[in-house]
């Protein structure tokens, strides 16, 4: 005699899809940090690391990888914050790695951060006064 009867295994295994469609990526903390960006920890002085958006972050120590994360391209969405409403939903944000955040020019607005946005791209995924959030990010 089974447990489940079709349909209630048909909506088993629908629910464990719907929630492995959830996440994509690796969760972790997202600050944000303003000028100057510049020298940076990856290509010094030259302004043509920062993309035209201004959509850039500086590497936490768990991304950073000896240098390794400069250049490399991310997906961050804001999934929490300890202020309800904080996250602007439905927004991503693509962003090059271009510093390190421990040895960023300017602080970030919390230490210890996985990723540090730029303040615009920051604001594309959060409400700007925040001072940390929550993320979902995905290397592109």
């Amino acid at each position: 005699m089974p447990i489940f009867g079709e349909t209630s295994l048909f909506l088993l295994v629908l629910l464990l899809a719907a929630l492995f469609q959830l996440s994509h990526g690796d969760v972790g903390t997202s600050a944000h940090y303003s000028p100057p960006y510049s020298p940076t920890a990856c290509y010094g002085s030259s302004l043509s690391q920062f993309p035209s958006s201004n959509m850039f972050a500086a590497a936490g120590e768990g991304i950073w990888d000896n240098g390794a994360a400069c250049g490399r391209q991310y997906l961050v969405r804001c999934i929490s914050a300890a202020v309800p409403r904080t996250c602007l939903p439905d927004q991503m944000v693509q962003v090059r790695i271009v510093d390190r955040a421990q040895t960023s020019r300017s602080s970030p607005s919390s230490n210890g951060a996985t990723i540090v946005l730029a303040a615009p791209a920051f604001g594309t995924i959060a409400d700007p006064s925040a001072a940390v959030i929550n993320v979902e990010f995905q290397q592109v």
